[in-house]
């Protein structure tokens, strides 16, 4: 359904003509904002997307609206860059919130979660997905203008240190200590341009490629963040598809080899030992933070992600490989 606003936003930037029609129809699959996806009277279609202010879940998670800017930014430095990972940019309006991009057939684009949960797991999607966050780290490093452009850190605590990380911590009150200094380790870095939702849910697999979507969590921080909250969801889904266990170990191998070979920017060793740390916490938080993860539905399974990561958040590991195989072996 339109609105007024919807309407004027096609027409003032040149998107639609007053006279085309317009059809839209909202998607479904995120929490933080309102999608659509527009069908022209001309043949073309294309997707608005809308930051809300009190996100689409149980809990009280607020974020600020000002989001909606940040990941238009990100889409367009990204495109520059990648034009074939990330939707074509088409339009942004600031003051109401709103931006445009290409739309793109799920025939031709299957979402990489649901593939995962069908039980297709090919780690080559991983590799490439990997590769593609490399290259945008690298390519962001230790640059002074995005640090200035993508200052968003205020947004990130509310969209993912806080809902994640602080509020499992009130859910096991000695893990509490642990816990915040790892907000704060990662709240302080200044390295790179984060994407800060790198989930299947929002990876679209491409003919030419990994596609990323949803970047509103964009900040100019630590790029573990990335790295973590990716290959946790790798973690994740041997639970509902334990048969896939085999398959998502070698993805979480080929998505890590795929994004080292991308980078270069600090020391490899450092790198992968703030991930490895940051990795179980994430891990504990998507069954006892703000945004549980949904397809964990039961509670063996919960309790399961528990008495796997909390001895790992206690005495971390400095190796990726080494949180891999203690889960999946």
């Amino acid at each position: 359904m339109s609105t007024p606003a919807l309407e004027d936003f096609l027409t003032r930037n040149g998107l639609a003509a007053e006279d085309v029609s317009r059809r839209w129809t909202a998607l479904t699959g995120g929490v933080s904002s309102d999608i659509w996806r527009v069908d022209l009277g001309d043949g073309r279609r294309l997707c608005v997307k809308r930051a809300l202010a009190q996100l689409k879940v149980a809990a009280d998670w607020k974020a600020p609206v000002s989001r909606n800017a940040f990941e238009w930014a990100w889409i367009q430095f990204a495109s520059d860059l990648l034009p074939d990972a990330v939707p074509q940019p088409l339009a942004h309006d600031e003051a109401v919130g709103l931006f445009a991009m290409g739309f793109l057939d799920p025939e031709d684009h299957p979402v990489w979660k649901q593939q995962l949960l069908d039980g297709h797991v090919d780690p080559c999607t991983a590799a490439a997905v990997g590769r593609t966050l490399g290259v945008l780290h690298e390519a962001s490093a230790h640059r002074a203008d995005l640090a200035s452009a993508f200052d968003t850190g205020e947004s990130f605590h509310a969209l993912r240190l806080e809902p994640y990380l602080l509020a499992t911590a009130l859910r096991h009150p000695d893990l509490s200590g642990r816990l915040t200094e790892l907000v704060q380790r990662t709240g302080s870095q200044r390295i790179a341009l984060v994407h800060g939702d790198v989930s299947p849910k929002n990876i679209l697999v491409g003919p030419k490629g990994p596609v990323l979507l949803d970047a509103e969590c964009a900040w100019y921080g630590d790029p573990v963040f990335d790295i973590a909250f990716c290959l946790n969801h790798l973690l994740l889904k041997r639970l509902p598809r334990p048969e896939c266990a085999q398959a998502l170990h070698a993805s979480f191998t080929a998505f890590v080899d795929g994004y080292f070979s991308a980078v270069s920017f600090e020391d490899h060793a450092s790198l992968e030992s703030r991930a490895a740390q940051l990795l179980p916490a994430l891990f504990l938080a998507r069954v006892d933070g703000k945004s549980p993860a949904e397809y964990l539905t039961l509670a063996g399974d919960q309790q399961r992600v528990r008495d796997f990561a909390i001895p790992l958040i206690k005495n971390s590991s400095a190796l990726l490989e080494n949180v891999a195989a203690a889960w999946f072996d």
